[in-house]
C-alpha cells in the first residue's frame, strides 16, 4: 500500500529528474534541423542543414528575381533575415537588417521578401529528442541589381 507521503516523494523525485533532464538539454541545439524534402538525402547533419539554408536563399531569390527592380545605382548588399520556424513547419520573418541604400533604391525589399515565402513548399521542422521544436535561425540573402 502507497502512503500519501510517498507518492509525494516520488512526484518530488520525478520534478526534480525532469529539472534535471531539462536543464542538461542543449536548447540552442537540435537533433536534426528544419528541411525541405529535396535536403533529406543529404547525409550528414551539417550538410542538411546547408542545404535547407542554400535552399531558401535560393527560393527567396528566384522569387524575389520576378519583380521588375529599376534602380538608380547598382547593389550588391547582403540583408539578413531573422525568421523563425515553427514546431509546424511554419516559417515567419521577426526582422529584416539591411544597409539603408538597399532600402533607399528599392523601397518595397520587404515586401518581396516577405511575399516570397507565399509559395515555399513544405518545411519539416526542427526536432530535439524526437520531439518537433522551434527553431530561430539567421539568413543572409545576397542583393545584387544592376
Amino acid at each position: 500500500m502507497l502512503s500519501c507521503n510517498s507518492f509525494d516523494k516520488k512526484k518530488v523525485n520525478a520534478e526534480v529528474l525532469l529539472t534535471k533532464e531539462l536543464n542538461a538539454m542543449t536548447w540552442n541545439d537540435v537533433d536534426e534541423y528544419p528541411t525541405f524534402e529535396s535536403c533529406n538525402k543529404a547525409e550528414s547533419r551539417g550538410t542538411k542543414k546547408l542545404c535547407f539554408e542554400t535552399t531558401l536563399a535560393a527560393l527567396i531569390s528566384n522569387r524575389i528575381l520576378t519583380y521588375r527592380i529599376i534602380v538608380a545605382e547598382a547593389l550588391n548588399d547582403t540583408l539578413y533575415l531573422d525568421f523563425e520556424i515553427s514546431n509546424q513547419g511554419k516559417l515567419s520573418i521577426s526582422d529584416i537588417h539591411n544597409a539603408e541604400h538597399v532600402t533607399s533604391e528599392i523601397p518595397d525589399i520587404k515586401a518581396y521578401i516577405k511575399r516570397s515565402l507565399d509559395s515555399l513548399p513544405k518545411i519539416y521542422p526542427a526536432i530535439k529528442r524526437g520531439q518537433y521544436v522551434t527553431t530561430a535561425f539567421k539568413l543572409p540573402l545576397i542583393i545584387k541589381v544592376e
